[in-house]
């Protein structure tokens, strides 16, 4: 069983107001430097803090966005 835990990731949304990401869009990393090293908003991957993984009631499984560091 995995344990939810709070990690820094780029993560691939469309949209910037979104509070979760499906797990195939987040790419976990060690630190914050890491992740803001390899986002690149023109393509939409944004450095940020995430909850997770979490299972949805319909068995996706989740990353819940916690905070946002290079967004428009």
């Amino acid at each position: 069983m995995k344990v939810v835990t709070e990690q820094y990731a780029v993560v691939r949304i469309p949209r910037v107001k979104r509070e979760r990401v499906p797990a195939n869009n987040v790419d976990i990393v060690e630190t914050l430097e890491q992740a803001i090293e390899k986002s690149d908003t023109a393509n939409h991957l944004y450095a940020a803090k995430v909850l997770g993984p979490s299972r949805s009631s319909e068995g996706v499984t989740l990353y819940y966005i916690l905070d946002m560091y290079n967004y428009p």
